[in-house]
């Protein structure tokens, strides 16, 4: 009966701790709620920079590659992998002619090792053959110098048979022929002999050379498996098609056979990648401020050098992106190559314009944005230009102006203000929708004279075949005609049509994506609330 009620009341402890847990999130839950309520923000007014975030890694503009054996030089040499069995530390600075790697030359050790068997067989066939020859042309000519001591017998004989009967005169001239016939047919397969005996000889001193070119190279290339600094610097780690390092156990190839690199410090660059949303925004000379994760509390300045015209598919993403290449103004002894680094690329600069987070921009059922204020006010606004964190506010807010950053309690008391921007806010979305009207309809007259694949939804491209010759199409059509970029622009600024295009792109990607396969890159901009 006691264990009974040991039981009991250790149940009833365990309810009340659960129920004690459960009331205390609760608790944490509206007050953080009510805290996010009560946070107020104020309108900026200043320069307003359009940015397009990525992550980049940095490298160094100019570098001298470490190579392994050249094997271009060589066509007696079968192209073959081989594995790294030895490397120094990355980073290890090095002098020219510091060792740097060895390569597993087990495999050609054993080819070599064939080849000079097979070389000194053709050298034995060699000496074998001019013996042979030297003896068969040498018996050929005794018997020559034989034929022809019988055609001077038959010739006496001949000549001592001329007071002889007709008949024995004739077996006479009969045997002096025949013994001039042997001598001739005898000289001539002399001659035959020695020209077979040259061509023989020639084909084999081919031969011999031939393979004497084989070892040779595979001596100079197996001289090259130990590999050398060729200048001084740091030791970089080469990396693959796959983007991996390589590294002790990695496999170079006769069309990769670099190792690591040694970079010039002087000059560096960060090589990063642009989702195809925004890669119509960037363009050559563009500033970039540059932040290294390393050294959170230093930034650089920087601009973008070069950006790709066609697009590639990393791995683990749905996205096409496109490789920009941005240049530090000024190095710093601190930074290393493969340092991660945040690109914030400034493709637009406004100056004397009010701006509020992106999260205290509210959007109706009707799209029509707004924001609550401090006041009590459920204030219309008309939105512009906007960035990863700030939007443009163009009309309906003063600078200074406080309002509220999220959605306040008891929303249903705060008063609409503003309501003549309504009127231009509709107005906006019909212009924007025409402009991409016309947009869709030039891309379709671009991708029609292309001759190329369709691009999606809206002006989305998707991630499949065609997706890359149509962003270049795109790009080329654009920097062809200025006034299509301006409303191509436009429209990515518009809130409303940038979910649409988003959307658009999801919905593309879920088409195409394979089964299984998971993992996107991230554009820029933000996800804002809905309100009915």
């Amino acid at each position: 009966q006691n264990y009974i009620m040991m039981k009991k009341s250790v149940v009833i402890i365990g309810i009340v701790a659960v129920a004690a847990i459960i009331a205390l999130i609760l608790i944490g839950k509206a007050a953080k709620k009510k805290d996010l309520a009560n946070l107020y923000v104020e309108a900026k007014h200043g320069l307003f920079e359009v940015v397009v975030s990525t992550t980049g890694e940095l490298q160094a503009e100019n570098s001298t590659d470490i190579t392994g054996p050249d094997f271009s030089q060589s066509r007696q040499i079968r192209a073959a992998e081989i594995k790294i069995t030895d490397l120094v530390p990355e980073g290890t600075q090095v002098k020219a002619g510091d060792y740097i790697c060895t390569l597993d030359r087990t495999s050609f050790d054993n080819t070599l090792k064939d080849e000079i068997e097979r070389l000194t067989t053709l050298e034995t066939n060699l000496e074998v053959k001019m013996l042979d020859t030297a003896v068969t042309l040498s018996d050929l000519r005794d018997n020559i110098k034989n034929l022809k001591f019988s055609v001077e017998e038959a010739e006496i004989t001949l000549d001592q048979s001329k007071f002889e009967p007709p008949t024995t005169i004739r077996q006479a001239e009969i045997a002096l022929d025949k013994a001039k016939r042997s001598l001739e047919q005898a000289i001539k397969g002399y001659s035959l002999k020695v020209e077979q005996a040259r061509s023989d000889m020639k084909t084999l001193k081919f031969n011999l050379s031939e393979q004497r070119e084989k070892v040779g190279d595979l001596q100079k290339v197996l001289a090259n498996f130990i590999i050398y600094a060729p200048s001084d610097g740091m030791v970089i780690y080469k990396r693959d098609r796959t983007n991996a390092k390589r590294k002790v156990g990695s496999s170079i190839s006769p069309w990769d056979n670099v190792v690591a690199t040694l970079p010039d410090m002087s000059s560096m660059i960060s090589k990063t990648y642009v989702n195809e949303i925004d890669v119509s925004k960037v363009a050559v000379g563009q500033t970039v401020n540059i932040l290294v994760d390393a050294f959170p509390e230093k930034s650089y300045k920087g601009s973008v050098i070069s950006v790709a015209n066609i697009g590639e598919q990393l791995p683990n993403a749905d996205a096409k992106v496109f490789e920009v290449v941005v240049k530090l103004d000024k190095t710093d002894p601190i930074l290393r190559p493969s340092m991660t680094t945040g690109n914030q690329i400034v493709t637009r600069s406004i100056d004397n314009v009010t701006y509020i987070p992106i999260e205290s921009v509210q959007l109706g059922a009707d799209s029509i944005p707004f924001v609550y204020t401090k006041k009590g006010a459920r204030q219309i606004i008309v939105t512009g230009e906007e960035n990863e964190n700030n939007v443009v506010v163009e009309q309906g807010l003063e600078p200074g102006t406080v309002i509220h950053l999220s959605t306040p309690e008891k929303p249903g008391k705060y008063k609409i203000a503003g309501e003549d921007l309504i009127a231009v806010n509709q107005e906006r979305a019909r212009l924007k929708r025409e402009e991409e009207k016309k947009a869709q309809e030039e891309v379709a007259r671009a991708r029609e004279r292309n001759n190329a694949p369709g691009m999606g939804s809206g002006m989305m491209m998707p991630g499949g075949p065609g997706g890359q010759r149509d962003t270049a199409a795109l790009r080329r059509m654009m920097e062809s005609n200025p006034e299509m970029r301006q409303r191509f622009e436009q429209m990515r600024n518009d809130p409303a049509m940038r979910e649409r295009m988003q959307n658009a792109r999801r919905d593309t990607s879920a088409r195409t994506r394979p089964a299984g396969q998971q993992g996107q890159v991230p554009g820029a901009g933000s996800q804002r609330t809905n309100q009915n």
